[in-house]
């Protein structure tokens, strides 16, 4: 494309938008939902709606109408949804933002104006709230760590139902103007007919959201307020322990704590929010779920903590994960030992602070900082009686700056994100975290005829100082490898104290039409490691991904749309070693009864894998393919079930089975019950068990690689029963009972690198035998004699909780929290089933109990 028809395309105007006024209150307005007040009578009312869905641009088969007012303090918001059977209005309750099963209406204001974001609230049929925030230009980019404080009340009568919302100002983020003009649109969901009505529907066949928004007009002499709001905070909570012994010092089966803080939100100037928190409790209420991690990769959990979840889009940007909040008092690691061995949970935070905002000009701006103080490690000695501490984390300071720049019609943007970690060491944690980690770069999404076409990339880097004992640490671990024997490209220096890195990205799209595509290309350095602050898996890549996708969006005879694509994604090592390549075709087909059907199959040809042998040289890894077939019924429906069939066959007897699915009942309009089983059998060829560094032959560099084929089978199944009193006050019940074993079987060696052979022990002059606790002896030769502590695994696990939620006043919550981990093993392998989940609710474990009341207070 030429630089001209770039910046025509640019500058190109939208068509001449819709708009609604509002009106401003001359009296008062009692929220109960009828509209039954004389203001309504006076309101100017919109009802131009067409469907986007099933029949894109036809008439509602139900009208509605929508009416703005405002005063000096909030926005009203009036709907009249018309129902020509009432009595089949469906409007379960759920706890707030749960709306998805109700018939709902919502309407969205992007109050900057700046065709790019906007803020949405909706409301059931029931009166439950929901509410949410576009961090682009995207429908379906929503983050749902927006909570304002806001109400609304429904109201179901003989002509359909009717809606009325209170929004705060004070709850909104809009430009300091005499005049104000704001996008808008407005929804309304139909889950009996999945009937989809809109103000104005972005087209089946584009992507966007704010960019089409009509506009809200006639708001006239409002200012932003100073937004000055305090929650303190009180907590209680105690943990009880099994098999606590009677000499442990510290645990009294009880455990007792209690704690208070507060959480501050106030207005810098019309547009900036800083937001702080003393004594900050960042419990989460759901526990993570339980896996078994046979890679030597970390695992990622999403972040559930309200102080970060909000306005985590900001901070996260558009390029790689520079920031990972969990980071942030993380469980450190306990190297102390004692008799009795008092490890802290996490590290405590000490204060945290962010600062949010959009200046006039465009320019969206975030920062956070958080302060963690030093933990200890509390042991006990028996045979002296002494108590005695041991340092395991540091005292550190986090910081994450951002800023994003706007810029032409079609609002493209421009962005750089810093984060920054810096640790007060002595010589014990020395070797164990890096003392200063800095990471960041810039990115961009460059749009062209409102997100049609899309130019998205980034570019950054990450850098590391400290001592030479962890920077040797951070070389040799699973995200770099750097010690591996056979990479001629890597410089490993155990004396280094500084470690930097690079990351690159650029991917062209097409999003508009039937016919679109994907091209990208990225890397990730040998070096680049963000995880000080964010997150990575494993370096060392070049990637290119191209994609191609067919869609059909109109209805036909059998079906209501589909889409068909097809794609190839590959990796290469700097070294210059193809990692992996996947091709896939996938399609989906949403049925006439709006069933939706998907299938994909992929293949993956001969790779080599530079991870495989966890610090060795480089491995092969065998073809394999897959085949994954879903079926689920239609959105919303008031019973919902999912059903998804995966099977996977490979080189050296690799096969994969997977069957999961989910069943959603309601047996009323308060109560509603959900299952979601999940069973694998992973037949593995050639899994990791060990390394002796000691005894290999030359061909592996002295080297052995201990693998195994692995029989693997897990067995979970997601259990949620949740009965809404009100829309406001829900208790909620989640159990995960959870099982898995694995089997190891024809242990060997690695016999030469870039192969997957195995010297199998038992032949080649190897001998194996195993003794009755499943330890094995492995002997080679006269001199050589191997010991492989029994791999085999059967656990147990069940978790769960309890969770009484109750918003008694606007923005005030009570919680009230009873959760269990209980963990189990059993001495014989095999196959896990239902038994097995049956013996994970007897398990021996822990309970949790806690109380938590919270109070908002707008201070004006």
């Amino acid at each position: 494309m030429c630089l001209a028809a770039s910046v025509a395309l640019q500058t190109s105007e939208a068509p001449p938008a819709k708009q609604i006024r509002a009106t401003r209150l001359r009296t008062s307005i009692s929220l109960d939902g009828r509209l039954d007040e004389a203001a309504w009578t006076q309101a100017v009312w919109i009802s131009d709606f067409v469907q986007k869905r099933p029949r894109e641009g036809a008439a509602p088969s139900d009208s509605m109408r929508i009416a703005i007012f405002y005063d000096d303090d909030a926005i009203y918001v009036g709907a009249r949804m018309f129902s020509r059977d009432p009595s089949k209005i469906q409007a379960p309750l759920s706890r707030r933002d749960n709306t998805f099963q109700s018939e709902r209406m919502w309407v969205s204001f992007d109050s900057y104006h700046d065709k790019r974001t906007a803020y949405s609230f909706g409301v059931s049929a029931s009166g439950v709230r929901a509410d949410w925030y576009h961090a682009s230009d995207d429908e379906n980019d929503i983050n749902w760590g927006f909570d304002p404080v806001w109400e609304a009340k429904a109201n179901i009568d003989a002509l359909g139902w009717t809606v009325e919302m209170r929004i705060p100002f004070s709850q909104l983020r809009f430009t300091n103007q005499a005049v104000q003009v704001w996008g808008f649109n407005a929804n309304r969901w139909n889950p009996v007919t999945s009937e989809d009505d809109y103000w104005i529907p972005v087209p089946t066949n584009r992507r966007g959201w704010s960019s089409f928004m009509g506009e809200l007009v006639g708001i006239e002499g409002i200012k932003p307020t100073r937004r000055l709001e305090v929650m303190p905070y009180g907590a209680a909570d105690s943990r009880v322990l099994s098999d606590v012994h009677p000499d442990d010092p510290f645990n009294d089966r009880v455990n007792f704590a209690g704690r208070v803080g507060a959480d501050v939100k106030m207005g810098l100037g019309p547009n900036i929010t800083l937001d702080g928190t003393v004594n900050p409790d960042f419990g989460q209420v759901e526990a993570d779920p339980a896996f078994v991690n046979l890679s030597g990769f970390e695992q990622f959990f999403d972040e559930r903590r309200p102080f970060f979840t909000e306005g985590n889009q900001l901070l996260r940007g558009n390029g790689p994960s520079y920031f990972y909040s969990r980071r942030i008092g993380a469980r450190p690691g306990c190297n102390a030992s004692g008799d009795f061995v008092d490890c802290p949970h996490n590290a405590t935070i000490l204060g945290a602070a962010k600062v949010t905002g959009r200046l006039a000009t465009g320019m969206s701006l975030g920062a956070l900082t958080a302060v963690t103080s030093r933990e200890w490690a509390r042991t006990y000695d028996s045979a002296s009686q002494t108590l005695s501490r041991t340092v395991v984390a540091p005292p550190a300071g986090y910081g994450v700056v951002r800023l994003q720049q706007e810029f032409g019609a079609s609002k493209s943007v421009v962005g750089v994100t810093l984060t920054t970690v810096h640790r007060d060491l002595d010589s014990l944690l020395a070797p164990n975290y890096s003392r200063h980690a800095y990471a960041g770069g810039a990115d961009w999404v460059l749009r062209w005829d409102r997100g049609a076409y899309e130019l998205r990339g980034y570019t950054g880097f990450t850098h590391l100082r400290g001592d030479a004992r962890d920077i040797n640490r951070v070389q040799r671990s699973p995200v770099h490898y750097f010690q591996r024997p056979d990479a001629r490209y890597l410089t490993y220096d155990s004396t280094r104290t500084t470690f930097t890195g690079s990351v690159a990205d650029i991917w062209f799209r097409k999003t508009k039409g039937n016919l679109l595509f994907d091209l990208e290309y990225g890397w990730e350095s040998p070096a680049y490691d963000p995880n000080d602050a964010g997150r990575l898996g494993n370096a060392d890549g070049r990637t290119a991904f191209a994609g191609m996708i067919y869609r059909q969006t109109k209805p036909r005879a059998w079906f209501q749309n589909y889409v068909a694509t097809l794609s190839a994604f590959t990796e290469y090592d700097f070294g210059g070693d193809r990692q992996v390549l996947q091709s896939q075709l996938y399609g989906e087909v949403t049925l006439k009864n709006f069933w939706d059907l998907s299938s994909y199959v992929d293949y993956q040809p001969r790779s080599f894998d530079h991870s495989q042998t966890r610090g060795g040289p480089t491995m092969a890894t065998p073809a394999f393919a897959n085949w994954v077939v879903r079926l689920s019924s239609k959105f919303g429906a008031r019973t919902g079930w999912v059903a998804r069939v995966y099977y996977g066959k490979g080189e050296l007897g690799a096969e994969t089975y997977r069957l999961s699915g989910e069943l959603s009942i309601r047996p009323s309009t308060r109560f509603q019950f959900s299952v979601t089983p999940n069973y694998l059998r992973d037949i593995h060829p050639r899994q990791w068990v060990m390394t002796v560094d000691t005894g290999g032959s030359p061909a592996t560099y002295g080297s052995r690689y201990v693998f195994s084929p692995i029989d693997q089978s897990t067995f979970l199944i997601d259990l949620r029963a949740n009965y809404t009193i009100g829309p406001d006050l829900s208790v909620e019940l989640w159990g995960e009972p959870f099982a898995a074993s694995g089997r190891y079987y024809g242990l060997g060696e690695l016999a030469a690198p870039r192969t997957f052979n195995l010297r199998q022990y038992g032949t080649s002059g190897t001998t194996i035998t195993r003794d009755s606790v499943g330890d094995y002896t492995v002997t080679d030769g006269p001199t050589h004699t191997v010991a492989i502590p029994n791999p085999d695994f059967n656990v147990l696990s069940f978790r769960s909780n309890a969770v009484l939620r109750w918003e008694w006043r606007p923005g005030s919550t009570l919680y009230i929290v009873w959760a269990q981990n209980k963990n189990g093993s059993q001495s014989v392998v095999r196959g896990v089933g239902f038994d097995d989940l049956a013996r994970s609710f007897g398990a021996r474990g822990d309970n949790f109990f806690a109380v938590k009341v919270s109070y908002w207070i707008p201070v004006n």
